[in-house]
């Protein structure tokens, strides 16, 4: 295991590029997403290389594991821009052969099209934000597709890259342990090698959030059956051949999500583009970094300044390893107590770890310790305790 101060090379490192675009904004979503009219690419394209440019400066040379392209909607993308970021990334930092670049895309027709010049700009691996297997629910979660065409762009999706991986939201508005059920039952036909399912959380901020405040948002499922829910996905995907090897994800055998390991095995990443997120480590120190926020003012800042960057902040050992702890958690594979230990300068208290074993929360296995499935169901409550 890697000490301390090059801790991040536990996890890898890899490259998180933001898209803030969409069609539509979703009543659910808080991500940083904005609709608009004109989108001038040459220039946004312009300042992601720069971007680049600038970070490859500070991080020096350190082979990449995996590029993801988020959003927004980043299927919205020209092809040839996700080619030029790519091209840029490969020319500044080593990589393996097997580097993985996911994109996550819309199932709506016009950017179903566009899969194959995603493939031709290097991306391997393409996340199809689904949400629902029922028009009706597609409806209230404001999005533009039908199941109709979110199979047929999944099915697409899949000819064209070797991974490919789609999310559904569970826990809706007058959704019951049985529809859930049957909803599960069909996707796991669709054959996809990996799987997010989430559970609808209703955010701050948000069309659902404003509606839920004023009691608008009925039919929302009670606690009890949302964990119903949770314990439910466990089973029924692990018979069909994709355990969750994090709490919303699921996968088959080599199938996982490789990007999102890096983040939760608390390795070293880069945010490019408005409002995107870094953990980076330099000469000892884990900084977090964060870009402006809204698109014009991130744009402007790159321009006029070189940097699209707000101030960073220099993250204590104690915060290192409490978000060592909170990302590693959500792992079947769980956290390495020596790990923790090296990063937080002292072990986690023995005492709460047999109560949490005793409830049957965690489990322990030599130098590893994990959460089981009751314990993910409440892991901000484990967690509470541990830290």
């Amino acid at each position: 295991m890697k000490h301390s101060t090059d801790d991040w090379q536990n996890g890898g490192f890899g490259i998180y590029v933001h898209w803030p675009f969409c069609q539509a904004k979703c009543p659910y979503c808080d991500f940083n997403s904005h609709v608009s009219r004109s989108i001038d690419h040459a220039r946004w394209g312009r300042a992601y290389l720069t971007e680049l440019e600038r970070l490859r400066a500070m991080t020096g040379e350190r082979a990449v594991r995996s590029v993801f392209f988020g959003g927004g909607t980043p299927s919205l993308m020209p092809p040839d821009l996700v080619g030029q970021i790519l091209e840029r990334i490969s020319a500044l930092w080593p990589q393996g052969n097997d580097l993985e670049v996911t994109l996550e895309a819309n199932p709506t027709s016009v950017e179903a099209a566009r899969f194959l010049g995603f493939r031709d700009a290097g991306v391997n691996r393409v996340s199809v934000g689904i949400q629902a297997l029922n028009d009706t629910d597609l409806q209230r979660l404001g999005r533009l597709h039908s199941v109709a065409e979110a199979r047929k762009a999944f099915d697409l999706a899949r000819s064209i890259f070797s991974r490919a991986s789609f999310d559904l939201i569970y826990a809706r508005q007058h959704q019951t342990l049985e529809d859930w059920r049957a909803e599960l039952t069909k996707a796991l036909k669709m054959e996809a090698g990996h799987l997010s399912l989430y559970q609808l959380t209703i955010e701050d901020g948000t069309a659902f959030g404003d509606r839920y405040q004023r009691g608008k948002l009925g039919g929302l499922p009670e606690d009890d059956t949302s964990a119903d829910m949770f314990l439910l996905t466990q089973e029924m995907c692990a018979a069909a051949g994709l355990p969750a090897y994090e709490i919303s994800n699921h996968a088959r055998d080599t199938h996982e999500g490789r990007h999102n390991l890096v983040y939760w095995r608390y390795g070293d990443y880069l945010g490019v583009g408005p409002g995107a997120h870094g953990r980076l480590t330099l000469s000892g120190t884990r900084w977090a970094c964060q870009s402006a926020r809204m698109p014009n003012a991130w744009l402007e800042q790159v321009e006029s300044t070189g940097s699209g960057e707000m101030p960073r902040q220099a993250l204590s050992s104690e915060d290192q390893a409490a978000e060592y702890l909170m990302m590693s958690l959500r792992l079947r594979e769980g956290s390495s107590l020596s790990r923790y230990q090296a990063l937080a300068g002292a072990p986690l208290n023995r005492e709460k770890l047999a109560e949490l074993l005793e409830s049957g929360h965690i489990w322990l296995q030599n130098d590893r310790i994990g959460t089981t499935n009751e314990g993910r169901v409440v892991l901000n409550a484990v967690l509470r305790q541990l830290l």
